[in-house]
């Protein structure tokens, strides 16, 4: 039985990820803070929780490890913006340590799951080949992180990038912050849709099942294929333009509901569009997505008719670092003797508040 090692494991995506590495037999060390919970993943017998830092891994966590899949971020640009020491520290300089420290301890290969929102908005499609052009402390971050792991790469340690398109779909630690996933909740919700003029700006997007099969897949693939390599990860038919994107979504919801969805149009036009080529992936590795919007937003409703998922503020990585942060404050004002109300006394300290 092989072990792998994912940090970021109680995220958006490795809440995803990690059960189905357990259902095909993989030992899975699962380490994060998890300030999500620890319940968004399942109960296994081949499951290692590990509550840690990724800044402050030990050597010992790489013991018997044979793959390292590296998700651990500052998710979002806004997060990144607000805290942005924390994102360079987390999303670049402790992936880089990271990769380093596994290639030391003799992990077989390495995964670090990146973005293609560092090529920023260009005109032309973007390949693998294009320049990039990072324009957010989260993006500038995953540049760096790039930059740190792929000279690692040789015979013996196989290191590969995926620049992922925007994600969508369902996760146990789901997130209503991304794209198509927020305009969703919002036309199920309000039966409205707002959408930023003028519509034919191009967004890539990916869903959660298909990014999380090529991880999957990146494990057992041809090393000859992948080493030292970056892959875009997405499709080129799911390259939308946030017009078309928004009737898909309008209309997928009213279907549902039985109600007719309104689109609102506001702002200035946005000229910020990139588009992303995928061609590198289906050529070299036969892939290419099962999911498309259409799916994905079908996925979401149903969850959402059912009680299965809700918007709460966890549901949106920027209030929920910033409650965490809030009450981190306040709770380190008002402690004294081990506790708030229950205090210790004597020495015999009493649990709780």
């Amino acid at each position: 039985m092989e072990t792998v090692l994912v940090t970021g494991a109680g995220g958006y995506i490795g809440s995803v990820l990690v059960p189905k590495l357990l259902k095909v037999g993989y030992r899975v060390k699962a380490l994060d803070r998890f300030f999500f919970g620890k319940e968004k993943l399942p109960v296994h017998e081949n499951l290692e929780v590990i509550q840690e830092d990724s800044r402050k891994i030990k050597p010992d966590v790489f013991k018997d490890v044979d793959y390292v899949i590296d998700l651990v971020a500052i998710s979002n640009d806004p997060s990144g913006e607000l805290f942005s020491k924390a994102t360079w520290q987390i999303n670049y300089e402790s992936r880089v340590r990271t990769a380093k420290l596994a290639k030391e301890n003799g992990a077989k290969r390495y995964i670090f799951p990146s973005s293609c929102s560092i090529y920023g908005f260009q005109e032309d499609i973007v390949d693998e080949t294009a320049k990039t052009n990072p324009l957010t402390t989260y993006a500038k971050a995953n540049e760096k992180a790039e930059q740190g792991v792929l000279p690692l790469a040789d015979d013996n340690f196989v290191v590969t990038v995926i620049r992922q398109a925007t994600v969508f779909g369902y996760s146990p630690r789901m997130r209503f912050d991304l794209a198509i996933n927020g305009m969703t909740y919002g036309a199920w919700k309000t039966r409205k849709l707002p959408l930023m003029r003028d519509g034919t700006q191009y967004r890539p997007m990916i869903h959660i099942q298909d990014t999380t099969d090529v991880i999957m897949m990146l494990l057992k693939v041809d090393k000859e294929k992948i080493n030292g390599e970056i892959f875009n990860v997405g499709g080129n038919e799911n390259n939308y333009q946030i017009g078309k994107l928004g009737k898909i979504v309008a209309q997928i919801v009213s279907e549902k509901i039985g109600e007719k969805v309104e689109i609102e149009w506001y702002g200035d036009p946005d000229k910020r569009s990139y588009r992303v080529s995928f061609d590198k992936i289906e050529k070299t590795l036969g892939w290419k997505p099962k999911w498309n919007a259409a799916m994905g937003v079908e996925e979401i409703v149903e969850k959402l008719k059912n009680g299965e998922i809700d918007k709460t503020t966890e549901t949106i990585t920027l209030e929920w670092y910033k409650q965490l942060d809030k009450w981190y404050n306040i709770i380190k004002r008002l402690i004294m003797y081990g506790g708030i109300l229950n205090i210790d006394l004597d020495g015999e300290k009493e649990r709780g508040l």
